[in-house]
């Protein structure tokens, strides 16, 4: 396995769990166009390799992310300046923060966030599509695009609701006040808080968690499955893939392997992988194209 190295990135692998650290310190992990690529880069990683069962998300030094790169000043947002995302014109003013939620919603390995400081902006919309957020005891929130004159980024108007609910999203928008953990915990945008030191040992026990005794192929098809049913018109729709993955899996070797491991009261080895036995009933990596 050859783990990729980045510029704005650190990204490691111990025993199943990848970590990425978002690692521009000396700019709070200030988030750039090339870590927009590399974010993207990575989780083409993770998601392509299958020693990796799980994957955490954190930032160098005393902050997660604290939002953009304010460093062009007042053009910072004006796409037309700024020469718009990249050289594909399709990408010509797509939200760059909406590119990189979009592709951890498509990841087929689960995503912590350790919250290790200030999460402002695209710091805290990029963790909406996470699985589970914890937080240090020290961490801030802020969705502060109202006093800077644009509006929430990184497909937040469809994650923020759904992971809080319409009252605090929007109170959070409107105000764009910055807030600290413990309401973050009140109002279920994290887990739990822990103290700074022991933040990303939680994060590590929860991710064994995922990682031990589990069938990779059953939680990527979860995940996918339940991420993207929250966007559905009818329950019909989750009867209807419910359905056709259970018919997939029926007869796999991962699910004669957990019936007998269970009867025989040992642990489960299974050997079905994420690369080649996925349910072939679901475009699991599919993203809808993006239009003008």
């Amino acid at each position: 396995m050859e783990i990729p190295s980045f510029q704005t990135l650190e990204l490691t692998v111990d025993d199943g769990i990848a970590t990425l650290y978002l690692n521009r310190p000396d700019r709070m992990n200030a988030f750039t166009r090339e870590m927009k690529d590399e974010l993207i880069a990575a989780f083409d990683f993770t998601d392509t390799t299958d020693e990796v069962r799980a994957v955490i998300v954190t930032g160098k030094g005393r902050a997660f992310c604290a939002g953009a790169d304010l460093a062009s000043g007042g053009d910072t947002f004006d796409y037309k300046k700024r020469g718009g995302e990249g050289a594909n014109p399709d990408d010509a003013h797509r939200d760059g923060g909406g590119q990189v939620a979009l592709r951890i919603y498509r990841s087929l390995k689960p995503v912590i966030a350790a919250v290790n400081g200030a999460a402002v902006g695209v710091g805290i919309t990029m963790q909406l599509p996470m699985d589970v957020r914890l937080a240090a005891d020290n961490a801030r929130f802020g969705f502060v695009f109202s006093k800077r004159g644009i509006v929430n980024e990184a497909a937040s108007s469809w994650f923020l609701s759904r992971v809080v609910g319409i009252s605090s999203a929007l109170e959070w928008c409107f105000t764009g006040r910055v807030f600290n953990a413990q309401e973050a915990k009140e109002r279920g945008l994290v887990r739990s808080v822990h103290p700074a030191d022991e933040l990303y040992g939680e994060a590590v026990k929860l991710a064994r968690e995922f990682a031990d005794q589990t069938s990779a192929v059953s939680i990527a098809a979860m995940r996918q499955m339940i991420w993207r049913m929250a966007g559905a018109s009818h329950p019909m729709e989750a009867h209807r893939l419910d359905s056709a993955t259970m018919k997939s899996r029926g007869g796999s070797e991962d699910v004669r392997e957990g019936v007998n491991s269970f009867l025989e009261k040992r642990p489960a080895n299974f050997p079905d992988r994420v690369s080649t036995d996925m349910p072939d009933c679901f475009e699991w990596q599919s993203e809808p194209p993006f239009k003008e």
